[in-house]
């Protein structure tokens, strides 16, 4: 059976039970008004008025909403309601009794004595459903998972009434663990908040607690990270609610119990955008996003959809990566604005056609190559996809006039010491250098690693640790900065809004995170022990690796902006005419040159740039 039919017939069962009800209200008024003996002469009366003030009952609760409620969460607001159909219901039958008997062998008392019985049983009823179903339930099932909720604030609560009315969940609240002193010995809803968060180990002991669940969406990543471990030595699973950001974003609830991830050990705080601000630029637009299938484009174009613009255009090289985000899309967004073309930033002609076709206003640029290893191989593959294709995004742009053109740079351009590092940082270049040029606005954004994006570290580890290890770490103290794939592409559209032109912006990363300090983490999340159940092997930096990345260079100046985790990055102007010789005439042209040739004029650029700034400094 659907779950339509049974609410259906849940309603139904509603409807009857007001209907007996409110004729059984009208009947203990007139016994009540009587003494338990209703005189012939008014009985006859009481007979042919109940079935009109049952039907006029019902269908003033039904004209308040009485029937599409739940039981289970009846409030203070359904009992406003009953009380506004009683008062209205009991008004229009005044009149019809005035009008139609001139109150000749009817009581009038029994108007008031009615109106208060019907409020009790008809109120009573629902909230007494729900005390059923919040209380009886509890005591009854001894099978259900007995869980410590640590956090006894709003979530807490949320969480506690959520157990105690989804039977589905199978938990047994045993108490709260919260570390405000003024809440230790109150209860909500009946259960009790058993002590500090540092009591952990001794109530699991006491109350044989099977399993926490963290119950605070705004705890840091060393906070959870303490929580985790307490778990773990008193011997139980560990798990928490959503995070603050998606329950407000009313992607899930707080019921939507999950494991621990190793996102909530970084402690990445909720992003807090203007959206006004960049719905100002993307509503109603046209958006091209190239790199569209891949970690940061497909989230990016997630992320402008529900900007509603006029028509999102996702451009991506890759045909299987395109078919997969299709079907997501078709799902996700049926009946759209969005456009699905396979096409290379490396094919002009193809790039020129999408182009006229679309004529996009805002594009933002993710295609690139990022594998620091791979691109360090392949130095020739890495100019023409990261410097060539990001010059013929750009040209394209002045071209047809776009409004604004956003690159997703990263850290590994500040100070570059691998080739990737290095093309990015010349594809900076270009977008400040062509600022002005034209009516668009070229805007970059540097940012370091993203949780879970392809290929990067912690799917890497998860696998690793899967297969029964090693975990492979290139150094134990090299360190990286990390977000979540949404959080970046919500800034990189929150930097796209606040930028004027020529700038770079930088996100703010927090803290930077020890590999090794990840993979022991990542180990303890999958159930299991650094040493005993899995080694950590460390394999020595590869070609092109630093032990530490950078956000700003020595050369450049931060300024803040009016949003917290965006950062503004002052440097020299661009010597344009200088640079786009040497890409034109020198860079693109290499490739069928040797390696090492490629290299020594990458750093031969960026060596150029920083000498010129220090003269200049000096």
């Amino acid at each position: 059976m659907n779950r339509r039919v049974i609410g259906n017939l849940k309603r139904l069962t509603v409807f009857l039970s007001d209907l007996v009800l409110t004729g059984l209200s009208f009947w203990l008024a007139y016994i009540l008004r009587f003494n338990f003996t209703i005189p012939d002469i008014f009985y006859g009366t009481f007979i042919k008025t109940l079935p009109i003030i049952v039907a006029i009952r019902v269908i003033c609760f039904y004209l308040f909403g009485l029937y599409n409620g739940l039981w289970r969460f009846a409030s203070m607001n359904d009992l406003l309601r009953i009380l506004k159909g009683t008062v209205l219901s009991s008004a229009i039958f005044f009149v019809y009794v005035a009008f139609v008997y001139r109150f000749v062998d009817f009581p009038r008392s029994v108007f008031v004595i009615d109106w208060f019985i019907v409020i009790c049983l008809i109120g009573g009823s629902r909230f007494m459903y729900r005390l059923f179903r919040e209380f009886y339930p509890l005591r009854l099932d001894r099978e259900k998972k007995k869980v410590l909720i640590v956090g006894a604030g709003r979530a807490g609560e949320m969480l506690l009434r959520e157990m105690i009315q989804n039977q589905k969940l199978s938990y047994q609240p045993v108490g709260f663990l919260d570390d405000s002193k003024a809440k230790k010995g109150m209860r909500i809803h009946g259960i009790s908040v058993l002590g500090r968060i540092r009591d952990l180990e001794k109530v699991v002991e006491n109350k044989g607690v099977q399993e926490a669940i963290i119950a605070i969406p705004s705890l840091t990543g060393s906070e959870m990270r303490r929580i985790s471990s307490l778990c773990e030595n008193a011997g139980i699973s560990c798990k928490t609610v959503p995070a603050i950001g998606d329950i407000l974003n009313g992607t899930v609830h707080v019921n939507q119990i999950r494991e621990v991830r190793i996102e909530d050990l970084l402690g990445r705080e909720h992003v807090e955008l203007n959206r006004e601000q960049i719905r100002d630029y993307l509503t109603g637009k046209r958006v091209l996003v190239t790199g569209a299938a891949g970690s940061i484009g497909s989230e990016l174009c997630r992320q402008i959809m529900k900007m509603e613009p006029e028509q999102l255009i996702l451009y991506e090289r890759v045909e299987n990566e395109l078919y997969r985000i299709n079907n997501e899309f078709s799902l996700v967004f049926p009946g759209k604005p969005y456009e699905m073309v396979l096409g290379d930033i490396l094919d002009t002609s193809r790039l020129e056609q999408v182009m006229r076709t679309f004529k996009p206003q805002v594009i933002f640029h993710a295609a690139a190559y990022k594998h620091v290893p791979i691109i360090e191989w392949h130095p020739v593959e890495a100019i023409r996809n990261n410097i060539e294709g990001t010059y013929n995004a750009v040209k394209a742009s002045l071209q047809w006039g776009v409004e604004k053109f956003v690159l997703i740079s990263t850290d590994k351009a500040v100070s570059p010491a691998n080739v990737m590092g290095a093309t990015k940082r010349i594809a900076e270049l270009i977008c400040q250098g062509m600022n002005g040029e034209n009516r668009t606005k070229f805007i970059a954004v540097r940012f370091g690693n993203v949780l879970n994006s392809a290929g990067s570290v912690i799917p890497l580890f998860k696998e690793q640790i899967i297969k029964g290890g090693p975990v492979t770490v290139t150094h134990p103290e090299m360190t990286r900065y990390f977000m979540s794939i949404p959080e970046a592409a919500q800034l990189v559209m929150q930097a796209g809004a606040m930028g004027k032109g020529g700038e770079i912006f930088v996100l703010d990363m927090g803290e930077p995170v020890r590999i090794t300090d990840l993979a022991n983490d990542m180990i303890r999340l999958m159930g299991l022990k650094e040493g005993d159940d899995i080694d950590i092997v460390y394999t020595g930096l590869r070609p092109g690796e630093k032990l530490h990345e950078e956000l700003v260079s020595e050369e450049e100046e931060s300024v803040k902006t009016m949003h917290g985790k965006i950062t503004m990055v002052k440097s020299r102007p661009v010597d344009w005419p200088k640079l786009k010789e040497q890409i034109e005439n020198v860079v693109l042209p290499l490739n069928g040159n040797d390696p090492g040739a490629i290299l020594n004029l990458l750093v031969s650029i960026i060596q150029s740039r920083s000498d010129a700034v220090n003269s200049q400094g000096n």
